[in-house]
């Protein structure tokens, strides 16, 4: 079992979370253990968690809980947290809500991560940096697209709405970032760069070296779920061809 404690309006630490504020309307639940695949796994757990027991209404005034690399942001509207005997402010208040809720047991299990299988056109008009990057890497490209078919974690969504930072791919896959940034990056389109990668939501302009394109949309503002990965999910990229990535495509709603 996990627990916090915070002491007026300031935070205090424990052996693992510590909640401080950032601005009058954001709470930070942040880790202190260093960011990794498994810590990305366990906050998007707590943050499914958190999402769960403010649908039932259990958070008053919370507007939003985003997951990061080593933290949870809990959005709040002061004037909605009603202030308790002990604790006047809005912060101090939601503070110590959510330390209640981090000292309970099932915040502290790890709920199992969902496992997707992201398809992947790679090379040619839908990866054209391929080549290039399996070569500095020192690698065939097929060797590139073998190891780029392992098993990584959604680290965090970041940058633009739904775009997912995947990782840690093998050590072989350490690319730096191109000296140059695209002004305009397809939709769809895989980056590989320092063992992780990236795609992009929508046409954004990006440094990442492009090996491929996924037919999936993976931010729609119009659906229950806007984006389609979040935080924790394991993610395993599958090849395909061009043909198939036209009939995914044209599947989607």
């Amino acid at each position: 079992m996990e627990t916090a404690s915070l002491t007026g309006i300031h935070c205090a630490a424990t052996a693992e979370w510590r909640i401080r504020p950032l601005g009058e309307r954001l709470l930070v639940i942040e880790s202190r253990a260093a960011p990794s695949a498994g810590l990305s796994r366990r906050l998007g757990a707590l943050a499914a968690y958190l999402g769960e027991r403010q649908a039932r209404g259990e958070l008053p005034g919370v507007s939003d809980i985003v997951p990061a690399l080593a933290s949870i942001g809990v959005h709040y509207r002061p004037w909605q947290v009603a202030g308790r005997a002990g604790h006047p402010t809005p912060y101090a208040a939601l503070g110590t809500r959510l330390m209640a809720l981090l000292d309970e047991e099932g915040a502290a299990a790890l709920r199992p991560s969902r496992l997707i299988e992201l398809p992947v056109c790679y090379g040619g008009d839908f990866g054209p940096d391929l080549a290039a990057a399996a070569a500095a890497c020192g690698l065939s490209e097929a060797e590139l697209v073998a190891l780029h078919g392992a098993e990584v974690t959604v680290l965090m969504l970041g940058f633009a709405p739904g775009h997912p930072y995947l990782g840690h791919y093998d050590e072989r896959l350490a690319l730096p970032r191109r000296r140059v940034p695209r002004t305009r990056v397809a939709a769809g389109s895989l980056g590989l760069a320092n063992r992780q990668s990236v795609v992009y939501p929508q046409a954004l302009p990006g440094g990442w070296s492009l090996i491929g394109r996924t037919p999936w949309r993976l931010f729609d503002p119009c659906a229950k779920q806007a984006c389609r990965l979040r935080a924790g999910d394991r993610i395993r990229c599958v090849p395909i061809d061009a043909e198939a990535f036209a009939a995914l495509q044209e599947a989607q709603p």
